[in-house]
């Protein structure tokens, strides 16, 4: 069973030339059509985003049959956080805080989604991040995660994705997900001198802060973002994987 995902933080649909252009970002996974697609930054009734619902509105107009919000930053008014789209039932979800002290709200959005071809059915455990900017905290925030009452499940076999912007610039967390919990990196070229697809900013990006690890998968293939609107769409470009269950 085949499956493809994207990853990509969307900047709450404001490109980097200021405007907010949901129908940019909708094109984008309208052509790649993911099975799976993990958002970060997504608004949810703020001013800015004309107080949509940007997960529904992206989820509807890309044809997108079910999503899960998890938010993060509580506004003056509304939201944003964390969405998983998926063309595949979502048959659990809870976003887990890993606001560390003062700082800005984060979380990862934990979904079981259920993949279908035919008469084949496999769950998937999916993990939508969004981590901070300093290296103390995003350490914290990875020992949250595999501390969450979901996270320990994985061990025992379950194919199972952890995607998202890590803003992880020197690739500190890589051991902890590759060497103690033997997760592979499917956004890092095969050999020992590769270095992870560059994401950020989309108009000449310098640093890979989009990652997509995966465990008891077999990636097909992973690339960036070709397409000439995801320059200006938002300051990440998007990062996209196929894989395939065993």
């Amino acid at each position: 069973m085949k499956f493809r995902v994207l990853t990509y933080n969307i900047h709450r649909a404001i490109g980097v030339d200021r405007l907010f252009r949901p129908e940019r970002i909708e094109n984008i996974l309208t052509f790649y059509r993911p099975d799976i697609a993990l958002l970060q930054e997504v608004d949810v009734g703020v001013p800015r985003s004309r107080e949509l619902d940007l997960a529904r509105v992206l989820a509807d107009g890309a044809g997108f049959e079910y999503f899960a919000m998890g938010k993060n930053v509580r506004l003056r008014k509304g939201s944003y956080g964390n969405a998983t789209l998926s063309r595949f039932p979502i048959l659990a979800q809870r976003n887990i805080d890993l606001t560390v002290e003062k700082k800005k709200g984060r979380g990862a959005l934990h979904t079981t989604i259920e993949l279908s071809d035919g008469d084949q059915r496999r769950m998937i455990e999916v993990f939508n991040l969004h981590l901070g900017l300093s290296a103390r905290e995003r350490e914290t925030q990875t020992g949250r995660l595999v501390r969450s009452e979901e996270f320990p499940g994985l061990l025992s076999g379950s194919p199972s994705i952890a995607g998202g912007d890590f803003n992880d610039w020197r690739s500190r967390l890589r051991p902890i997900f590759t060497e103690v919990f033997h997760f592979q990196l499917a956004t890092e070229g095969r050999s020992r001198w590769s270095h992870a697809m560059r994401t950020y900013p989309s108009f000449s990006p310098r640093g890979a802060l989009d990652r997509l690890y995966y465990r008891d998968l077999r990636l097909v293939r992973a690339r960036r973002c070709r397409l000439s609107v995801s320059k200006v769409a938002s300051d990440h470009v998007p990062i996209i994987a196929d894989f395939r269950l065993s």
